[in-house]
């Protein structure tokens, strides 16, 4: 599921970048003493590598949408238990033992624009995850639970 989502730039991202690379450049070239100048430096310097560097949405490989990700953490006995969630019901998935342990993790990818939800269950094996379940698909409102 990983080589099917690619990270990209979201919109959210490039404004952060903009921002702050503005505010730097305002602070830079408004005649002031020398520590306003240094905290312009700093935040254009700051904006130029956030853009570089921060990618927060996902793209889809396969329909070109763009999604977020959220991730689960489940204890390695809850296997069955969520395994079955996931390929029956997701919205009865057992949120109470999230977060007690990290040998499952779920990982969900999702658009609230087209209502698409993809997800997947990883088991921890020594310093990695490695998939133990095939990439469901849902619509959004069966997947409720997974997405916040």
């Amino acid at each position: 599921m990983e080589t099917r989502f690619s990270r990209i730039r979201s919109a959210k991202d490039i404004v952060i970048s903009v921002v702050l690379l503005a505010a730097g450049v305002a602070c830079i070239l408004v005649p002031s003493s020398v520590p306003v100048n240094i905290t312009g430096y700093t935040l254009a310097i700051a904006g130029i590598v956030l853009f570089f560097v921060m990618k927060t949405a996902f793209r889809d490989a396969e329909t070109g949408e763009t999604m977020k990700k959220t991730e689960k953490y489940f204890p390695a006995s809850k296997s069955d238990s969520v395994l079955k969630a996931l390929s029956t019901n997701p919205d009865s998935l057992d949120l109470s033992e999230e977060n007690k342990g990290n040998g499952l993790k779920v990982d969900t990818y999702y658009s609230t624009k087209t209502g698409h939800v993809f997800t997947q269950l990883f088991e921890y094996i020594p310093y990695k995850y490695e998939p133990c379940s095939p990439v469901y698909s849902y619509d959004i409102s069966k997947a409720g639970k997974l997405i916040k």
